[in-house]
């Protein structure tokens, strides 16, 4: 309901510039802007990915590989306490680094059964699978991340090479950097603080059911799907980009790849002969319709973020860094500007395509360090994504483990704040002892 007002507000605001009757339209308005962002092929891609997810969840859940997975690895001793298996998520998510909602889901999917065999709240699983995914694409940048900024940065004419300036970037990527550090921090230590700490709580006052919803069965109904998964997926960005990784399409291949795991888990249980075809369309249709109102919030986030832009809302915060900043002020401010553009947009790569022209002719009018100014705004476009309830990666996230949205966002909130806020100060220092 939330992102509905905000819709409908945007495009209240929308219709006031224009001529007739502005409620009438401000309804119309929103229903089309609705469409017009669910035709977008792109947009299309993640809603069908988002759906066909609980079909995936449901057939390795159904077919009793998700309790057999967790019941092998605990017997080989690879989750056998709260840390192994908190280091098994982060290891899972830093591993699948070509495209950050196949990280995401790959660890959601891995992890949930020892997460909820060992008492940890699902708000823990989602918040370190947000906080590993992004920040580990915008690192090792050997994917459609790369390429993107890549892409950006090579319009302009700079002493050095685009490539070399992107590299250097990593170093000055103290969010990115920050954020993993904690969520190690979290895991190693088995602390949570604010409100997961409560969530965690109220978990422990549950009383524990032994009995398992689905009878284990065999590790493969769960792991042979999730190999597919990643595998093709890998396989979908080579041929997405003719033949370079870098170049490959993440929503495509992520669907493509997504729906070859379905056909195969389906075979699978087919093949066991203790499934029927009809039971298995069942069960497929029953999980999508678990997601269907993740899948709605996705959708009203991505056109809360379409109708921002037609007003210009990105702009118009990237116009408030000014002219007359002092100079060892710029970079922080603008992964600050980043930061406040990517939580009202709900899109970092948006937020990189705004700033980027914008802190780009700093770098050629005031000298300043290239790889800084990117670092702080591929960090800034980073921070406010974890921050914002309207971002796909929040949302896709949440779908993943099984927390609901909000609950996400307002327990991971906290720490994305305490690593912005650290990051600040390291650009302020930064930029005071370079400049």
């Amino acid at each position: 309901m939330a992102l509905l007002v905000a819709v409908a507000s945007s495009e209240l605001l929308l219709a006031i510039q224009g001529e007739g009757n502005t409620l009438f339209a401000t309804f119309l308005n929103t229903i089309e802007r609705i469409i017009s962002v669910a035709s977008s092929p792109g947009n299309t891609r993640i809603l069908i990915f988002s759906i066909m997810i609980g079909a995936l969840l449901a057939y390795i859940r159904e077919s009793g590989g998700v309790a057999a997975t967790v019941n092998m690895l605990m017997n080989k001793g690879i989750a056998k306490s709260k840390r192994q298996v908190g280091f098994l998520t982060m290891f899972t998510g830093i591993a699948v680094f070509i495209e950050s909602n196949l990280s995401v889901l790959t660890s959601g999917i891995v992890s949930r059964g020892l997460f909820d065999k060992f008492k940890m709240s699902r708000a823990r699983l989602a918040y370190i699978i947000d906080s590993t995914s992004a920040p580990v694409c915008i690192l090792i940048l050997l994917n459609g991340w790369g390429a993107f900024v890549l892409g950006l940065l090579g319009n302009y004419e700079l002493s050095e090479s685009a490539v070399s300036i992107l590299w250097g970037s990593v170093g000055y990527n103290f969010y990115a950097i920050i954020t993993l550090v904690i969520v190690f921090y979290t895991i190693a230590f088995d602390k949570v603080h604010g409100p997961m700490k409560e969530a965690e709580q109220k978990l422990e006052l549950q009383k524990t059911d032994l009995k398992e919803e689905v009878k284990g069965s065999k590790a493969r109904y769960m792991l042979v799907p999730l190999l597919t998964l990643i595998v093709s997926m890998v396989g979908f960005m080579f041929y997405t980009g003719n033949g370079v990784l870098a170049e490959g399409s993440g929503s495509k291949s992520v669907l493509y790849a997504t729906v070859l795991a379905i056909v195969v888990a389906y075979a699978l249980m087919i093949s066991s002969r203790q499934f029927t075809h009809h039971q298995l369309v069942d069960t497929g249709f029953k999980g999508m319709g678990e997601l269907l109102p993740l899948v709605s919030i996705v959708l009203l986030s991505l056109t809360l973020g379409a109708s921002l832009k037609e007003l210009g809302t990105g702009v118009f915060v990237a116009s408030l860094v000014g002219d007359y900043l002092p100079i060892y002020l710029i970079v922080p401010v603008l992964f600050l500007t980043g930061a406040v553009m990517s939580f009202t947009t709900g899109t970092s790569w948006g937020t990189f395509a705004i700033l980027i022209p914008i802190g780009v002719p700093l770098i050629q009018e005031l000298g300043l360090p290239p790889s800084l100014v990117v670092g702080a705004i591929l960090g800034g476009g980073i921070f406010g994504d974890h921050c914002s309830p309207i971002s796909d990666t929040s949302a896709v996230s949440a779908l993943a483990s099984g927390c609901d949205l909000l609950t996400h966002v307002k327990t991971q909130l906290p720490y994305a704040l305490f690593g912005g806020a650290l990051t600040f100060i390291a650009y302020l220092v930064t930029s005071i002892i370079v400049l």
